[in-house]
């Protein structure tokens, strides 16, 4: 049953994801759609996934930032722009849904 269970914590924040970043780029002015957010959402949850600690998470940071203005053909400032938006809006939304695991 555990592994259904991360599963569907995994899609779930998969699909969540993708919608935030949708509706951040829409927000910019950005033309793609949903496949490019779908799409930098994978990406971004690779790159994470592989590094680890505080170092990693820079590295990560930084190559999702190459993502984003490789998918969405954009500057440097406008990709950390993004990214800051999604992050935030992320940690609202993840505040707001229950954790799928469940108790201990």
């Amino acid at each position: 049953m555990a592994i259904e269970s991360t599963i569907m914590a995994v899609l779930a924040s998969f699909v969540i994801s993708t919608v935030v970043i949708y509706f951040v780029v829409k927000l910019f002015g950005e033309t793609e759609g949903i496949g490019t957010a779908l799409l930098a959402a994978l990406i971004g949850s690779v790159i994470y996934g592989i590094f680890g600690g505080l170092l990693g998470s820079i590295i990560a940071g930084i190559a999702w930032l190459i993502a984003l203005r490789s998918l969405y053909s954009i500057g440097w400032l406008k990709a950390l722009i993004i990214a800051v938006v999604i992050w935030i809006i992320a940690n609202i939304v993840s505040s707001f849904l229950p954790t799928v695991a469940g108790p201990i």
